[in-house]
């Protein structure tokens, strides 16, 4: 925690890209300790965005008074991120940081950790050509540490949060992004939380097939007329939003929708 005040005061005057999670929650709420009004926080909201994440950010900001501005970063409205091809994130990302740059004369701050930098992710290199740092990474802390920083300043709703990524991370790649597919794939997700109490469930759209993944052990569990239940209203969900493929169940792997291309040459992070 020492070395991660440290580096936010070195950094100075900061605005954060609070997404909702844990990383950029944390992050935002040691910002403003440290800094005071020099943390700003910056939250995008889109129907790529799950609306337990925006929820929680407005209840923050009214907990603790953050500073916090919420924008359309415009994602949606650029075809290549709706074309969703490997390196989508790319596209968001930019489009994130090049609003963010437009409205704040700072450093704009991630909520990105060591964990992250192992990982295939391309908006990382938007990140770089944004000015954007990385007060985790630059402290030495993994996704271990951030929760410990979490469990340490009381963020007891934080710390064992599952991790949740953007909703087109549901939707397979090269299948085109559709907000009003993204908003019946939160709807989904909900609906399955509410009635299993999973520790992790994705609602991922395929070619062929919309896919319930669920913890082995939820699913293990599941009898076959909750199964029924299930996947009646997933399918209507999903098929208000024009997507009638037939609902299965599948255990959790993380990334499944993403497929990499044949090339691997092509996992590069430029567009």
């Amino acid at each position: 925690m020492t070395r991660l005040r440290s580096v936010i005061g070195d950094i100075g005057p900061v605005v954060v890209a609070v997404s909702g999670g844990v990383d950029s929650m944390t992050l935002a709420v040691v910002a403003q300790e440290v800094l005071q009004d020099d943390a700003r926080m910056l939250h995008a909201r889109s129907p790529a965005v799950p609306a337990e994440a925006s929820e929680r950010v407005r209840r923050y900001t009214q907990r603790l008074g953050w500073r916090l501005r919420v924008v359309d970063a415009g994602e949606l409205a650029d075809p290549s991120y709706i074309a969703n091809p490997h390196n989508r994130c790319f596209y968001c990302k930019t489009n994130l940081y090049a609003t963010m740059a437009g409205l704040f004369d700072c450093v704009l701050v991630s909520g990105t950790n060591t964990d992250d930098l192992g990982d295939y992710r391309p908006g990382l290199e938007a990140a770089a050509r944004h000015g954007v740092r990385h007060p985790f990474v630059e402290a030495g802390m993994d996704k271990a540490a951030v929760r410990a920083v979490a469990r340490e300043l009381a963020l007891t709703d934080l710390a064992e949060l599952p991790a949740s990524p953007c909703l087109s991370s549901r939707v397979e790649t090269g299948i085109p992004i559709d907000p009003d597919v993204l908003v019946a794939i939160d709807r989904a997700e909900r609906f399955v939380r509410r009635e299993l109490g999973p520790q992790t469930v994705r609602c991922r759209v395929r070619d062929e097939a919309i896919v319930i993944e669920l913890d082995q052990q939820c699913l293990a569990a599941m009898g076959g007329s909750t199964a029924g239940q299930l996947q009646r209203e997933v399918g209507r969900l999903l098929a208000a939003a024009g997507v009638a493929h037939p609902v299965t169940f599948a255990g959790y792997r993380m990334g499944s929708a993403f497929l990499r291309p044949a090339d691997e040459s092509l996992l590069g992070p430029h567009p």
